[in-house]
């Protein structure tokens, strides 16, 4: 006789919310704590090198190698606490949702609202095609995608982030008020317009694609924060160790009186060169913010070099390259320059007030 024995499923303890919080905390706790000592560790760096190696305090080079010293570290340090914290939250902001929030929005409110969600949406020039064909296919209107797309490069949130560790939260806001005002014009100006036209007819055929996702817990919120420091963090710190190279370079060896003739504000012609310089460096805000303060410390004016750098954010060859699979030249032509003229007109703004 055979006895069949039945067994219930071992059910798993649940872990407690609070758990998933423990990491993190460590994280941020350990971050500050590394971040206060920066500056001793530079300083007393510095001091051996130049005790091993009898570099004077006041030569180019000293100058140069302590910006260097210190730029590194701290950059990458506020990139990895910003990265790991915009990671969590942009798991409440995905385009999916983005897409709904902004679909059959009107002009003005829908632009408004398209350019503040830029700020903490994932953007990238890679994702650009992408975003655009799911933006228009979902019913979001041309110039209300056009303040997205904007917006998503040049006021990201880690651009903001270290502005605002680097140079205070009066530069940050500063920034984050200008470069959202030449998103919402930019998207206006295009939306008048409405050169549906100029966009590639292919597009229009595509079918709206929603991925519904049910909530998420801490645990993969805070996951996603980690897969952000190690994918982001990574994949931008060579263009960081080449801005703070370059701003040590500016900081070191280029003269004062230089810099604040070809960008200050004396010279009618230094916005428009700023931008004109901007737009072929192909660099994201993380790699470009050294040399902005390296060009700020060298006597350029606010305004100019606030110019120079949403140009390098927002305008740059290789996201035009991209966005040519789904727009005609003469709508990216359009595009860059509705931007490039808000970007100038802020620069000049900035100038005349500050």
């Amino acid at each position: 006789m055979n006895t069949q024995v039945q067994t219930s499923p071992v059910t798993a303890a649940k872990v407690p919310a609070w758990r998933a919080w423990i990491l993190p905390v460590l994280y941020v706790v350990g971050w500050l704590v590394l971040y206060s000592q920066l500056e001793p560790a530079t300083d007393a760096f510095m001091r051996w090198l130049s005790a091993a190696t009898g570099l004077a305090a006041t030569s180019h080079l000293y100058g140069a190698v302590s910006f260097f010293a210190f730029e590194v570290p701290k950059v990458l340090m506020l990139l990895a606490l910003i990265v790991f914290l915009v990671g969590v939250i942009q798991t409440f902001f995905t385009p999916e949702k983005t897409r709904a929030i902004l679909a059959g929005k009107r002009q003005g409110v829908g632009n408004v609202m398209a350019a503040t969600l830029g700020i903490v949406t994932p953007f990238c020039s890679c994702s650009a095609v992408p975003l655009f064909i799911g933006f228009l296919t979902a019913g979001v209107p041309l110039g209300v995608t056009f303040s997205f797309l904007v917006s998503a490069p040049m006021v990201n949130e880690v651009a903001l982030a270290l502005l605002f560790g680097m140079f205070g939260w009066e530069i940050a806001a500063i920034y984050l008020g200008l470069g959202l005002t030449v998103a919402i014009v930019a998207g206006l100006v295009i939306g008048r317009m409405n050169p549906v036209n100029l966009v590639e007819p292919w597009v229009f055929d595509i079918p709206a694609v929603s991925n519904q996702e049910g909530p998420l817990g801490w645990d993969a919120r805070f996951a996603q924060g980690w897969k952000h420091v190690r994918e982001i963090v990574l994949k931008v710190a060579p263009y960081i160790i080449a801005g703070v190279g370059v701003g040590a370079w500016i900081h070191g060896y280029v003269p004062q009186d230089f810099m604040a003739h070809l960008m200050g504000k004396g010279n009618w012609w230094s916005v428009p060169l700023a931008v004109l310089i901007g737009v072929p460096m192909y660099s994201n805000a993380a790699g470009i913010i050294p040399v902005v303060q390296a060009l700020l410390g060298k006597g350029a004016a606010l305004g100019t070099t606030l110019a120079f750098m949403m140009a390098v954010t927002a305008l740059s060859f290789p996201e035009f390259m991209i966005l040519k699979k789904v727009m005609k030249p003469k709508l990216i032509a359009l595009f860059a320059g509705v931007v490039a003229v808000g970007i100038i007109a802020v620069g000049y703004v900035f100038n005349a007030v500050m």
